[in-house]
Formats: structure tokens, C-alpha cells, sequence
């Protein structure tokens, strides 16, 4: 198993005024290398994502997984008490994440401007859909928004069908990687001027940068991207290919690389055919190539056709379930499974952040938080508060 330097962000504390995936993605990344997140939830209701299926035991597995290693705390922010405590407890964070939409930190008193006069240290990141400037910024951003509004399901798809998302919350979790650069890296900064900063990140600006090969085309050509279906939209052939028993992928890149590809397909004189000299010609024959190399793949099994494409060393994979994932031996070997413990579901395996540090810790189980599990002992230890101050904010339910 390979472990975590759970000490790299040891004495960081986070507040984390973050719900369902982008801002949770981000904190959980902190958490995974030692940070102490202090998640704070609404009384009763949480975290939206605490609802979101699947359920085992009444507990949000989809909560448990983007919310590892954090501490729940259980305030109303509705309230001028539950607001004071943020705003102490803000007092005594390295860095405070929210991801609600533009101008409601600032409703509740709790905008940088406030929070930062109060500790110039604080670093407060923003996470939104669209950014607090430009002509989207009121509106309400999931997932499958960004997708949607970025170009992403335009060129996702097969050629001819309709635009698709992707399969997986992608907008949600690389906002969430990119906040929590923007954060180490202002930490660094804060580091040389003791000064925290304002880090704002937006989904749709995020899905937007990552789209490399398809901004290549619309700001150099003037082209615009189209939906190519699993082939690369420039390069031929990377594509897919059903074999007898499972679909197959391979990657010919280059021309020597697809010289290869013939020769494992058993046709090395099509190195020498004019239709597939350059990247230029196979584009153009495109559709020829496609049904040589579909008719070699659909005689064989997936795995003879890999282990012939893999002997003339072409890139090349399986198109595996997620259960095959799990089960091949490969996430075990890297150690990208972790254990994790839950107060209603017992242990539970949770996935930590991919990045591998040399040095690392063997640490104890990830802990997912129940619903306030944690508030009075966070109050406590932060904000050295006594029974009798706990027990009226709990009779007024602040907490």
C-alpha cells in the first residue's frame, strides 16, 4: 500500500464552506496531506450532497468519498450568532473555501474584504460557476451547465449523433484541482509576504483552459471543433475497435508507429500504400483504414488482438468496465484505494488524491464525518468555548 505525507500541510487549518462536489473536491485534496478541515454544515440538512445517492445505511457513500478526512461542524449561517461563529473561527484559519454563487458570502458578512481586515493571513478562495464578472455570473451552474456551455459536449459524441457529456463530473472536479492549486500556491506566496490572497476560481473558465486540441483548431484555423466520435480529431488512427468479446483501443501517433499497426494486423505492405503514407492521407482515408483494421480486430479475441498490437509495441488497451479497473491489481499496486472509517458505515474505502511524495506517512483510517459529528469538540479546541456557552448556542439552534 502506498501511503500519504499526511504531514506536508500539518498545522494548516481549513474552513471549509463548501457543498456538493467542486469545493468539497478541493478540501478533501488539503485534508488528504494533513490539512484540518473544519467542514460547516446547516443544522439538520448539511451538505446537499449528504441526499445524493447511492444511500447504504442512510449514509451518503457519494458524501463519504468527497468528504474523507474532514470535520463536520453544524452551524446556521441564517443566523447573527451562527455568522459570528464562521467569522471567529475565520479568524483562526489558514484558508477559507466557499463556493456559493457571487454575492452571498458578501449577504452574510463574511466576504473577503471583511474576513481578510479581520486576519490578513486568511487566504479565501471562491469557487463558482461563471465568475463574479461577465453576463452569466447570476446564473446557477451544475455540472452538465458547464459542459454544456463550454464546448465540451460539442466536440463529445459521435460524429454524427447528438453532443454527450462526459461520463464523470469533470467540471466539479477539475475546478476543485485547480482551486486547490491556486491555494498551495498562494500559501507559497504567503510564505515570502506573510500576506494572504484572494484566489477565485471558475468552472467554466476550468473546463474551458483544458480543452487543448480543440482550442488549437478554433483560435489558429478558424475552424470550428467537431464531434469525432473515440478517434483523435487530428491524428489517424487512434481510435476504438470491437474485438470478438470487448472493445479495443490503439494509438498510432506516428508513421513509424502505424507501420507497426500494419504489422501486427498482419498487412506490412500498407506501410508502402500512398493512402496511408502521412497523417494528412490517413485522415483523408480515414473510412479505408477504419474497416481494414475493424475487420482484423473483430476475428480475434480482445485479447489476442492486444497481445499482437503489444508484441510490435503500439499503444494499445482494453475498454474495461470500472469493475475491471478495480480488479486488475493495478490501483492496489498504487496504493489508490485507502481505508477509510464512517460512524454508521464502519470501515470503508475511500480514494485519496493520486499524487505520490517520497517520504511519506503509514497513517490511520481517512474518517467520513456524520452530520455534526464533530461541532462542540472543534468549538472547543478552536474557539475555547464552555458548557454553558455551547448548551445556549444549542438551545437557540445556532448549532
Amino acid at each position: 500500500m502506498t501511503p500519504l505525507p499526511r504531514h506536508l500541510f500539518d498545522g494548516l487549518r481549513v474552513l471549509d464552506l463548501t457543498r456538493v462536489m467542486s469545493g468539497p473536491f478541493c478540501t478533501a485534496m488539503l485534508a488528504d496531506l494533513g490539512a484540518e478541515v473544519i467542514k460547516v454544515e446547516m443544522p439538520d440538512v448539511g451538505d446537499d450532497s449528504r441526499h445524493f445517492a447511492p444511500h447504504v445505511k442512510g449514509e451518503s457513500t457519494y458524501f463519504a468519498l468527497l468528504n474523507r478526512g474532514k470535520e463536520s461542524v453544524t452551524v446556521d449561517l441564517k443566523s447573527p450568532e451562527g455568522r459570528a461563529l464562521v467569522r471567529d473561527l475565520a479568524k483562526r484559519s489558514d484558508v477559507l473555501v466557499e463556493n456559493f454563487r457571487p454575492g452571498v458570502m458578501a449577504r452574510l458578512g463574511l466576504d473577503a474584504e471583511i474576513l481578510q481586515a479581520d486576519n490578513p493571513r486568511l487566504i479565501y478562495a471562491s469557487i463558482s460557476g461563471f465568475g463574479p464578472a461577465g453576463p452569466f455570473t447570476e446564473w446557477p451552474a451544475f455540472d452538465l451547465v458547464i459542459q454544456a456551455m463550454s464546448g465540451l459536449m460539442s466536440v463529445t459524441g459521435e460524429r454524427d449523433g447528438r453532443a454527450t457529456a462526459v461520463g464523470e463530473s469533470v467540471a466539479d472536479v477539475a475546478t476543485g484541482m485547480f482551486a486547490a492549486w491556486g491555494i498551495a500556491a498562494a500559501l507559497y506566496d504567503r510564505e515570502r509576504t506573510g500576506v494572504g490572497r484572494r484566489v477565485e476560481v471558475a468552472m467554466l473558465d476550468s473546463i474551458f483552459s483544458m480543452l487543448l486540441t480543440s482550442l488549437s483548431r478554433a483560435l489558429f484555423t478558424g475552424e470550428t471543433p467537431r464531434r469525432a466520435g473515440n478517434r483523435h480529431p487530428e491524428t489517424y488512427p487512434v481510435d476504438s475497435f470491437a474485438t470478438r468479446d470487448g472493445d479495443i483501443v490503439l494509438v498510432g501517433f506516428s508513421d513509424a508507429t502505424v507501420k507497426r499497426i500494419f504489422a501486427a494486423i498482419g498487412r506490412p505492405e500498407l506501410a508502402d500504400d500512398p493512402r496511408f503514407a502521412t497523417n494528412r492521407d490517413r485522415n483523408i482515408h480515414e473510412a479505408e483504414l477504419r474497416a481494414i483494421v475493424a475487420q482484423w480486430a473483430a476475428g480475434l479475441s480482445r485479447a489476442e488482438a492486444l497481445a499482437r498490437l503489444r508484441g510490435q509495441d503500439v499503444p494499445s488497451a482494453p475498454v474495461w468496465s470500472l469493475d475491471e479497473t478495480i480488479a486488475s491489481g493495478q490501483l492496489e499496486a498504487r496504493g489508490l484505494v485507502q481505508p477509510g472509517v464512517n460512524g454508521v458505515l464502519g470501515d470503508i474505502r475511500v480514494v485519496p488524491q493520486p499524487v505520490r511524495f517520497s517520504d511519506a506517512d503509514i497513517v490511520a483510517p481517512m474518517r467520513s464525518p456524520l452530520l455534526g459529528e464533530d461541532t462542540e469538540a472543534v468549538l472547543r479546541r478552536t474557539l475555547a468555548l464552555d458548557d454553558a456557552t455551547l448548551a445556549g448556542l444549542r438551545a437557540k439552534k445556532t448549532i
